[in-house]
């Protein structure tokens, strides 16, 4: 994007924002004297990352926003086609780094669901432990950060210091912090070590009071309120036009929860409510989200009662690795062994596609297979896409400063945007 000309009265002239005008525009028509382009990011905080923002703006009121994308070069899609099924997963912490277990669970089963896999009851649990763990680490992220944005620092410190909390109990179980690549096609990296469960269970104990405080603190707020009600407001029927998912889908009113409407890991069985905005505005996203994590409490504490001790992998040596003791002294293990990690898992020639209702929306995985090893085509539905897209449609008309809360609201992480 070039450099803004000003004239010699002191006034900018031509702007250009580095897209295409349309047939009927000229140069000329472009903003006028009166407006002004203001650059958001991408070393802004506010953006969250890589993320720019070319503002227009007239006076303090937002014309027009263009997002602009394409500064990880990351390639995860096309990655993907090189590598077997199960080295695809690690691609999928990178997508959504605040939900990754999540990301490795919904891609397993993806991969499952082609090869008609039933995984082990033990294993349904623990997936579903994970999917909520990462949703309250994503949620926690987000609404610390949103306070940031807003002015709010000590919400922050109390967000990070229960997301430290449940990241002990995620790289107990996997290692990592942050890149845990804890799903395998059948089964799990792992089953939790002992004492875990008790550990998560403090945890779920504990947590419903720090969300009330924050409740507390927000909810009934002045300053907060002002800041977010009737603030980037979307309807039902735009939203679903938007294609939006999870949270900013069910803020706007619609009754849409993956899990709910498209059950999977027996999440049916559970009892827990989905939270529907009334407004659409970024405090009805605030309200369904806080309330989101009191609901993954009670699906975590479900899953801890039900959880029986057994098996965590399916018993086929074709897609699991046998245990090594066994590879070191069966020759048969010793050839599944070797053929597994050479060849990979074949998966029968077809396409599949697979959604989950993970912390930002919707995640889609749609894989083709010719019956090799690897996938002829990998592409993701991530909803951080699909909320971005709506992000120039929430702020026309806005002020500015509304320009940081409204992109705060739609929780973006980049790795699912240029990938």
């Amino acid at each position: 994007m070039s450099t803004p000309t000003v004239g010699a009265d002191g006034k900018v002239r031509n702007i250009p924002l580095g897209v295409a005008r349309r047939p009927s525009e000229s140069v000329s028509d472009d903003f006028g004297a009166e407006h002004m382009l203001v650059n958001i990011g991408p070393q802004h905080p506010a953006t969250h990352g890589v993320l720019r923002l070319v503002v227009e703006l007239e006076g303090e009121t937002v014309k027009r926003v263009i997002p602009h994308v394409g500064y990880l070069h990351s390639g995860f899609e096309k990655l993907g086609e090189y590598r077997q099924y199960n080295q695809i997963i690690p691609l999928t912490d990178r997508t959504d780094y605040l939900a990754p277990m999540a990301n490795n669970v919904a891609l397993a089963m993806a991969v499952e669901a082609m090869m008609g896999i039933e995984i082990t009851e033990r294993c349904r649990y623990l997936r579903v432990i994970a999917c909520e763990m990462s949703r309250i680490i994503s949620h926690l992220v987000w609404l610390g950060t949103t306070g940031i944005d807003l002015g709010a620092f000590t919400p922050f410190l109390w967000m990070f210091q229960q997301r430290e909390l449940i990241y002990n109990l995620q790289e107990a179980w996997t290692g990592a912090r942050l890149t845990t690549s804890v799903s395998r096609v059948g089964g799990m990296l792992a089953d939790v070590p002992d004492g875990w469960e008790a550990g998560l269970r403090e945890f779920v104990r504990n947590f419903p009071s720090v969300l009330r405080e924050v409740d507390t603190m927000f909810t009934n707020n002045g300053i907060w309120c002002g800041r977010t009600q009737g603030v980037g407001v979307i309807g039902p029927e735009e939203a679903i036009n938007y294609s939006l998912s999870g949270p900013m889908l069910r803020a706007s009113g619609v009754d849409y929860d993956v899990r709910k409407d498209r059950p999977y890991l027996g999440y049916d069985e559970f009892d827990f409510d989905v939270p529907i905005g009334q407004y659409g505005d970024i405090y009805d996203r605030y309200r369904v989200r806080l309330e989101e994590m009191f609901q993954s409490t009670r699906i975590l504490e479900q899953a801890l009662d039900r959880i029986q001790p057994g098996p965590v992998n399916v018993a086929d040596p074709r897609v699991i690795l046998p245990p090594k003791s066994r590879a070191m002294g069966d020759m048969e293990a010793m050839i599944f062994h070797f053929k597994q990690v050479m060849e990979g898992i074949k998966v029968p020639a077809g396409e599949v596609y697979f959604g989950a209702e993970n912390p930002k929306g919707e995640l889609g995985y749609y894989f083709v297979s010719d019956g090799t090893a690897k996938p002829v085509r990998w592409r993701i539905r991530p909803p951080s896409f699909l909320n971005l897209a709506v992000l120039p449609r929430l702020c026309e008309g806005a002020l500015l400063s509304d320009v940081i809360a409204i992109n705060a609201s739609v929780d973006i992480v980049m790795g699912e945007i240029d990938r």
